[in-house]
């Protein structure tokens, strides 16, 4: 008797009977039920201005939590952390209410190994909302994710003791201190509750959400266009430094999101002041010739696509080639000049060159290529460029054409981004 297959409910199609299988509920509620009801609580409970004061540093602390901590720290690896260190990351990241430290991780890793595939978890091709926060309303067939390493992550005492009492980790450091501050602190224990508790972790989840949305979106791609991510300050500035994402999907291990002085990255720095105190160690950074390369290699593919746009002319190996005294004869009737083996029609330039009538019929019929490389002037690169889109022909002999593919190298290593 064979074994019976059971399909997953999300390899089924939607329909009104079915749709509530559809939905995470434990999901839900914590990303949309809980800050609801603190919404909805707001209405009754005052902000103070000590308690609005706390929540924005909750939030930091607890921001850090998921920058410095679940992700550069347990997702990629990008330094080293004591033990000290380690178990404030995960208590703070936990008071995000984003999931464990392993959880997270597993799928984070696998947004990097399969990006924009059907293995990402949450891949943008499938929606800017899905890729919000739709992919943990709706549920996933985890055998469709991507499969990722986690060993190193089954390894670490403390990742496994807060995926083992991650609910204990959300009720203590997500809702309960930060009630507990405002409380003892100045008597605001609603206000603590709601305000720094329950919609201070929205915001925060929504901001970590911006990363795997707004960031795959908006903005510039500097390194590579293959993928989705992309640099965008705004996305930087509501995510404490993760915004620089097209670097980061390239550069992965390095600690940092953004490499400019100017940009604003506070978890590189709050990395670096952790290295400076004992903290951290082994901050990983790719080499900055790497980098370059990266950068300079994307802007070659621009500029190759904005010059296969233009009008080069005819490449050489695709024109005629032509006897001399073809080339004069033709010469007396169509306005034929000849520059380092290669025959041009100017003709209808004749009148319009800015050196006159007389400077260009002088070298009609005959080898200009002394006139025009310096023998009556030496022309520009503009210069160069237009005579390129003339190209009717090649004098046979071929030493001509090598003599000018030469002086098309020398001018390009002399700085010239194009040969004429």
């Amino acid at each position: 008797m064979s074994t019976p297959t059971f399909m997953n409910i999300a390899d089924n199609s939607t329909t009104l009977q079915n749709w509530h299988k559809h939905v995470n509920w434990l999901n839900t509620f914590f990303i949309l039920g809980i800050p609801l009801y603190g919404c909805i609580q707001a209405f009754w409970v005052p902000l103070q201005v000590k308690t609005a004061i706390w929540a924005a540093i909750y939030y930091f602390f607890t921001g850090l939590g998921i920058t410095a901590g679940y992700h550069r720290l347990w997702a990629h690896r990008c330094y080293s952390a004591t033990l000290p260190l380690r178990i404030w990351l995960a208590a703070a990241g936990g008071g995000s209410v984003q999931g464990s430290i392993h959880w997270w991780a597993r799928g984070h890793r696998a947004h990097h190994r399969y990006t924009d595939t059907d293995k990402d978890p949450y891949s943008v091709r499938k929606g800017l909302l899905y890729s919000h926060f739709g992919w943990m309303i709706v549920k996933q067939n985890p055998k469709r994710i991507g499969r990722t390493d986690v060993s190193d992550l089954n390894q670490d005492p403390v990742v496994v003791w807060q995926h083992r009492h991650y609910l204990l980790t959300v009720v203590v450091m997500g809702w309960a201190v930060p009630m507990l501050v405002a409380g003892l602190g100045w008597g605001d224990w609603w206000g603590g509750f709601v305000y720094a508790g329950i919609l201070r972790s929205f915001f925060i989840q929504q901001a970590t959400f911006c990363v795997n949305s707004l960031a795959h979106w908006l903005g510039e791609q500097p390194f590579d266009d293959r993928n989705s991510p992309r640099d965008h300050v705004l996305t930087a500035l509501v995510t404490l430094g993760e915004g620089y994402h097209n670097f980061h999907h390239e550069f992965p291990s390095d600690y940092r999101n953004a490499i400019e002085w100017y940009q604003y990255d506070p978890t590189k720095w709050a990395i670096w002041f952790w290295k400076q105190i004992g903290l951290a160690h082994n901050l990983k950074q790719f080499r900055a010739n790497e980098i370059e390369k990266g950068r300079l290699q994307q802007l070659q593919k621009k500029v190759d696509l904005k010059r296969a746009q233009l009008d080069w002319g005819t490449p050489l190996e695709k024109l005629p080639v032509m006897e001399w005294e073809e080339y004069v004869e033709q010469a007396k009737e169509q306005g034929l000049i000849t520059i380092a083996g290669v025959v041009h029609d100017v003709s209808g330039f004749i009148k319009d060159h800015p050196g006159g009538r007389a400077m260009i019929q002088a070298g009609i019929g005959k080898d200009a290529t002394a006139l025009f490389n310096g023998g009556v002037y030496n022309h520009s690169n503009a210069a160069h460029n237009l005579l390129s889109t003339m190209r009717v022909g090649v004098i046979r002999g071929g030493c001509e054409v090598e003599i000018w593919k030469r002086a098309q190298k020398e001018r390009v290593d002399n700085g010239h981004t194009q040969p004429a």
